[in-house]
């Protein structure tokens, strides 16, 4: 099985919508301490489902790609 999150799905797997916060600061290349923090200050976009938090997949590209333009400036 390939991994979700780093790999397209190949037809037999569902791609996913959401990260786990475990999932997200891998997917984004920080620490999951970084990754609270950023979203307790809501600088980083997340929904909360009950108890748990996760992180838009398609949200998240976004907001990386705002960034990446932001840092060119």
């Amino acid at each position: 099985m390939s991994d979700p999150i780093l790999n397209p799905p190949d037809g037999n797997e569902l791609a996913l919508l959401a990260l786990r916060p475990k999932q997200a600061a891998k997917a984004l290349g920080i620490g999951e301490r970084l990754l609270w923090s950023m979203t307790n200050n809501g600088q980083i976009p997340h929904v909360r489902l009950g108890r748990a938090i996760v992180y838009p997949v398609d949200e998240l590209k976004s907001w990386l790609a705002e960034q990446a333009k932001q840092s060119k400036k």
